[in-house]
């Protein structure tokens, strides 16, 4: 056998190896996008697709950041302006506008975003809770990753995906 080959061999036999107690920190798994000039992420779990603008349908009665609903492949979902929901003003879409649709349980919803950044993963540790600034109940952030060199707001997609219309 190669020098080589016994170099792999024994490096996934390592990799294999059961890990002691507390030696491996669970790591987050999170795309991030922007929402005017902040950063935030949602776990990427959470994210069933993202797509390029389409065509969607302006429902009656619905708060203004509700802008209707789209349908993604025969499935009708409300469309929501991040922008809007977080108090800014409505942009114009541009070639780096997109739809995140998120799901978690049974609810599922498309949210208008105005440019991803990166699928980045962050470390349980370097999490902290979120502000208190808000009711738990209204309070959209899960959470505040610490990296390197910024800070990210990680969403709480169950309360992104709340009903309040």
């Amino acid at each position: 056998m190669s020098n080589q080959l016994e170099q792999v061999l024994k490096k996934q036999q390592e990799q294999q190896r059961s890990p002691q107690e507390g030696e491996i920190e669970k790591v987050v798994q999170l795309v991030g996008f922007m929402v005017g000039d902040e950063e935030f992420a949602v776990p990427i779990l959470s994210i069933q697709e993202i797509i390029k603008p389409i065509e969607y349908t302006r429902t009656p009665k619905t708060p203004p950041y509700v802008l209707g609903v789209f349908n993604l492949r025969g499935s009708v979902l409300p469309l929501i302006d991040l922008r809007m929901k977080f108090g800014l003003s409505r942009s114009k879409e541009n070639e780096d506008t997109r739809y995140m649709v998120i799901r978690h349980n049974e609810e599922v919803a498309g949210f208008v975003i105005d440019r991803l950044t990166q699928a980045t993963r962050i470390k349980e540790s370097a999490i902290d809770p979120a502000p208190e600034t808000l009711g738990d109940e209204q309070n959209m952030i899960y959470g505040v990753g610490k990296q390197e060199d910024k800070l990210i707001s990680i969403l709480n997609v169950e309360a992104l995906l709340r009903r309040d219309f």
